[in-house]
């Protein structure tokens, strides 16, 4: 258990100096809509990208990430920014702004996108649903949600000007995410809807332990089977308590929301991604529609498809070291003591009791198993690169 403390006690220091965590609240911050109700259950509060969040509760880092794995918790993402697109012309007007084949999408069906701009960097990450409501659903992140609204504006009146039928709504529902291995067990006691046909990346819109209205997303950010559940603002206490009663589900903050993401080879934007960042360069190639690499009409596109069989200047991967844990600016080097990259995203993993960590080196250097060194307060230590996920994703698909 010294392990453990240790990890934790490192993990928040690091926190607090490289995902943007004040320790206090700002006066701008803003509060989503259960804000009283994480002071009231020992929320420690800070400031995370303009709203007041708490990064843990009175359970340690560590406790609520290994809860997580084992059992299932509820993280409040209620700063992330939900939009629903409306009008005949939605797909095309989406399809001009992210890489994704968004008109291969069956009804309820969900894909991770990218925005990209036409030098081939990347705005921002988002999850798009088409809903069989004939609307689009889009989340995206905080941290982007003006640069996003101003993007998806400016577009918008592009279209409008053209004729197209398209319109946006910002919903102001808050979003709740249930994320471990009990999630479908936990959830299945308030819902109508067979969980067992829905699958990893597809959702529905019913109702949740009586509140009518909600989308339920079988998705998240930890490698684990997950839901994120978009709730009437005003109703989102009365569900966050109603899954408490569960002994499955605890509170999760911020904290842990950071290491397990990590541990599932999963990027932060601002950290791992950015707009100086091409999909190809972040190993998110995948992202690419097939359809939408033929016709290379996505923004950035000149820039991008070339690379696929061409040749960037670094790659995403994975990596392992010994020693103290390495984060956010620490130097990749040879073994020859040349500079030959820089971690974006560090962390000791409370799973594996190890450090992990993901960042960009010359390509050559990237296939797994590559030794390798890193800079840790002046002195080299011994790392590796890996495959990713570093833990096993659990993701839920029939069999």
């Amino acid at each position: 258990m010294r392990w453990l403390r240790t990890v934790a006690a490192r993990v928040w220091r690091s926190g607090g100096q490289e995902r943007g965590y004040s320790g206090s609240q700002g006066e701008a911050s803003r509060h989503t809509a259960l804000y009283d109700f994480h002071r009231e259950h020992g929320g420690k509060i800070v400031d995370f990208a303009g709203w007041s969040l708490p990064v843990q509760y009175k359970d340690s880092h560590i406790a609520s990430h290994l809860h997580t794995r084992q059992h299932c918790s509820l993280f409040d993402v209620s700063h992330m920014l939900q939009t629903r697109i409306h009008g005949k012309n939605q797909i095309a007007f989406i399809e001009s702004l992210v890489v994704g084949d968004i008109a291969e999408l069956k009804q309820n069906q969900s894909t991770l996108s990218l925005f990209t701009n036409d030098s081939g960097g990347i705005i921002d990450d988002l999850i798009v649903t088409n809903t069989s409501e004939g609307y689009l659903y889009v989340v995206s992140n905080a941290g982007c949600a003006e640069k996003d609204s101003a993007h998806m504006q400016n577009k918008l009146q592009e279209f409008r000007a053209a004729g197209q039928d398209v319109a946006l709504e910002v919903v102001d529902y808050a979003l709740l995410a249930l994320q471990g291995p009990s999630t479908a067990k936990v959830l299945q006691t308030g819902i109508s809807d067979d969980l067992s046909k829905l699958t990893f990346m597809t959702g529905v819109t019913t109702n949740v332990f009586g509140i009518s209205g909600c989308r339920v997303t079988r998705c998240g950010y930890t490698g684990e089977d997950g839901m994120e559940i978009s709730v009437p603002a005003n109703r989102a206490v009365e569900l966050a308590e109603r899954l408490l009663q569960n002994s499955e589900v605890r509170l999760a903050g911020l904290a842990a929301r950071d290491s397990l993401r990590l541990e599932a080879g999963l990027c932060l934007y601002g950290n791992d991604i950015d707009e100086t960042t091409s999909p190809v360069e972040a190993s998110l190639v995948w992202t690419l529609g097939k359809r939408r690499r033929t016709a290379m009409d996505f923004p950035g596109a000149s820039v991008i498809v070339p690379q696929i069989k061409g040749r960037v200047t670094r790659k995403r991967v994975g990596l392992t070291s010994t020693g103290p844990p390495v984060r956010q600016h620490t130097p990749i080097l040879n073994l020859e003591g040349r500079v030959i990259g820089e971690v974006t995203s560090g962390c000791p993993s409370p799973c594996l009791r190890l450090n992990v960590a993901m960042g960009y080196v010359e390509p050559e250097y990237a296939k797994a198993g590559t030794a390798l060194q890193l800079e840790v307060r002046k002195k080299l230590v011994d790392g590796k690169t890996c495959k990713m996920p570093f833990v096993p994703s659990r993701y839920y698909n029939i069999k």
